[in-house]
């Protein structure tokens, strides 16, 4: 493990404001459609689900959107994060590639999903909201709400991914320690859990479940909310403070990424770190490449296909226009639990769509093998999603090598691994799997959208 230089900013120098790509987006994304009528949806359609504040976010064209400051108070616990160049991992892979990443790890929860659960839970209490149903894939989202809805005064119902759930169960027991009630999905809490349970027989559960038993209990109870860690325009936008403080502390290197990378399931981690760089392609013609990479066995960006379609299984969701495996998609059983989501958010399908971003599908047995790479080169434990950034930075750092080039490669350390040991046990086996969706799987999923 060799020394890293760490460049940390002042907490001063946090942003004051959130980045909404929309307004610089030369082809606007189109328009959520009413789940019932099939029609555009107007925002007092999601009232009974979202807080009125977020509402308003997700619609918005606004460039940039002020931060309050009772959010930035919490954030500046663990905010800015330091970027770090990554030198030992450099001298591993003896690149002539300058590597740097983000590490969003530090936080509380120990990933970037604090970034949008603490505005998340704010403008729900100032609204009055008194309990939050949300999901989570792999636990860190979950994790995040728990401590939010913890400083707000507010009850918290998770449904966890049910895999994740058995999984994880240190996941369970950090969201029970910070107040959460937790509960594997499908469940039989629910109307359609119990419906999924029948319908899905001995079912491993999916994200479009569990989103789809949180809204149920949201749509039954006014004083209750539903949340939402990826995919949604809001979210995306509370996360570009990662790559908005990255901007500043890659200018204090005397860098400029040729590439940046993030790990894609709905699209939080990768947006947060990518959109603010994108912002210079849009608006000055940066020469930049922004890579989204997704696991092989959940390959909505590289192999899905660009449809209106629902973000949960039962369909309660607005339709949203995005690239999707379909919402019965039920991924196979990865480690990387926050990367098992059958659809793209819409922004980042659009710019896909525009060839303005690209996408990878890295197999499960290649990720851990960077993960394990990266803890002795860095001395971080990864988590088994942000491995598949990592696969794919050391890919560009290889492809550096053969082509005798210097280029600089900057990726999100979207969270540590220290709770996901037991996949790390599983790789340093030899008994964990590479999954690999088939054709005539996405073609059965994708039967019946149009």
């Amino acid at each position: 493990m060799k020394t890293t230089k760490k460049i940390v900013l002042n907490e001063n120098d946090m942003p004051r404001e959130w980045y909404n790509i929309v307004a610089d987006m030369h082809t606007k994304p189109m328009p959520p459609l009413h789940p019932v009528t099939k029609q555009p949806l107007a925002p007092a359609d999601l009232e009974p689900i979202f807080a009125k504040e977020l509402i308003k976010q997700e619609v918005s064209s606004e460039r940039w959107i002020e931060i309050p400051e009772e959010v930035r108070d919490l954030y500046r616990i663990y905010r800015p994060t330091p970027l770090v160049r990554a030198s030992g991992l450099e001298k591993a892979l003896d690149t002539p590639a300058k590597i740097y990443f983000k590490n969003e790890s530090v936080s509380p929860v120990g990933s970037h999903k604090l970034n949008s659960a603490i505005p998340q839970a704010y403008y729900n209490k100032i609204e009055g909201i008194t309990s939050i149903t949300t999901e989570t894939g792999a636990g860190q989202w979950g994790s995040a709400m728990s401590v939010a809805c913890q400083h707000f005064g507010i009850n918290l119902q998770v449904f966890m991914v049910k895999i994740s759930y058995e999984q994880k169960p240190y996941r369970k027991s950090v969201m029970n320690t910070y107040g959460a009630n937790v509960i594997a999905s499908p469940s039989n809490l629910t109307e359609v859990g119990r419906r999924m349970q029948q319908q899905f027989p001995g079912t491993n559960g999916s994200l479009g479940m569990a989103i789809s038993e949180a809204m149920e209990l949201a749509m039954k109870d006014e004083k209750t909310k539903y949340t939402l860690g990826s995919v949604l325009n809001h979210v995306t936008l509370h996360q570009t403070i990662i790559g908005l403080e990255a901007e500043k502390q890659m200018e204090i290197a005397g860098d400029y990424p040729d590439v940046v990378i993030g790990c894609f399931g709905g699209g939080s981690n990768f947006s947060g770190i990518a959109f603010p760089f994108l912002r210079h392609k849009l608006t000055e013609g940066k020469d930049i490449r922004l890579i989204a990479v997704e696991p092989a066995s959940c390959p909505k960006l590289t192999r899905g296909k660009f449809l209106y379609d629902y973000g949960d299984t039962e369909g309660f969701t607005p339709l949203l226009p995005m690239y999707t495996l379909g919402h019965n998609f039920e991924p196979a059983e990865i480690h990387a639990g926050g990367l098992r989501y059958h659809g793209a958010g819409t922004l980042v399908s659009q710019l896909r769509k525009d060839g303005l971003i690209e996408a990878e599908a890295i197999k499960q047995n290649e990720t851990f093998e960077a993960g394990v790479l990266f803890a002795r080169a860095e001395g971080i434990v990864p988590a088994p999603e942000s491995t598949h950034a990592i696969a794919m930075t050391i890919r560009e750092a290889l492809k550096a090598k053969e082509e005798g080039k210097e280029r600089v490669i900057l990726f999100n350390l979207s969270g540590h691994g220290l709770i996901d040991m037991a996949a790390y046990d599983k790789y340093l086996s030899g008994s964990l799997s590479n999954y690999e969706v088939s054709d005539a799987e996405i073609e059965k999923s994708l039967a019946g959208l149009k």
